[in-house]
């Protein structure tokens, strides 16, 4: 009888290390990787995108801007593979222009 205790014991306590191992292993993960978060640099919520970088008002501007100057080339230039020329210029220049106008 103490036998089958005995063995019974050490397949309990064979378990229990099993676990713990586990649970060690588990835990050292988890500090690990709160380590990495908090080293890394982490975005604002609501703010993910690269859009965000400008605000309302800015991206507003932007768009009144780009339709302003689109309106002009087409009403003001007679020809039409000028205008088109012109619009693929001004929207090639756009981010150029907008990071000089607002980047800070």
């Amino acid at each position: 009888m103490s036998k089958e205790r005995a063995v019974r014991r050490a397949v309990r306590e064979a378990e229990q290390a099993k676990l713990r191992v586990r649970r060690d292993r588990r835990e050292v993960r988890r500090t690990k990787r709160r380590l990495l978060l908090a080293k890394t640099k982490r975005l604002r919520p609501g703010r993910t995108g690269r859009i965000d970088r400008r605000s309302k008002g800015q991206r507003a501007t932007i768009a009144a801007g780009v339709a302003l100057g689109l309106l002009l080339i087409w009403t003001m230039v007679g020809s039409t593979a000028l205008s088109i020329a012109l619009s693929l210029l001004l929207v090639l220049t756009l981010p150029v222009l907008v990071v000089l106008a607002f980047d800070r």
